[in-house]
């Protein structure tokens, strides 16, 4: 594997590895329980700062993460492409599959977010 290619899945697994974390200590022990706490006590300063953090980390990582892919695979479309004008169609479903990785990183950090309220 190529440097660049080794540092990006280095920088999404920690990204992954913070965001599980944080959703680990953020996530309440029983429903009740929570909503009553929530009430009598805000939230750590500290874990907030992890939460943003974490929610920062998950948007930022999977978009950078998601550029590559949709790099990579656009430019093999492009040749697939040039060769096979009919796998247009197939090639659009493996793009939009690529792009799909920065939707997920969104989706994380806006859970995050609820979490902290």
């Amino acid at each position: 594997m190529r440097p660049v290619t080794l540092v990006l899945v280095a920088l999404a697994a920690l990204a992954a590895l913070l965001a599980t974390a944080t959703g680990l200590v953020l996530l309440p022990a029983q429903p009740a329980q929570a909503a009553a706490a929530a009430a009598a006590v805000a939230l750590d300063p500290g874990v907030t700062r992890w939460a943003f953090a974490a929610a920062a980390a998950a948007a930022g990582l999977s978009a950078l993460a998601a550029g590559y892919a949709v790099a990579q695979v656009g430019s093999a479309a492009v040749g697939a492409l040039a060769e096979k004008p009919e796998l247009f169609g197939r090639m659009v479903i493996l793009v939009g599959l690529a792009e799909g990785i920065a939707i997920y990183g969104l989706i994380v950090a806006v859970l995050i977010f609820n979490r902290i309220g």
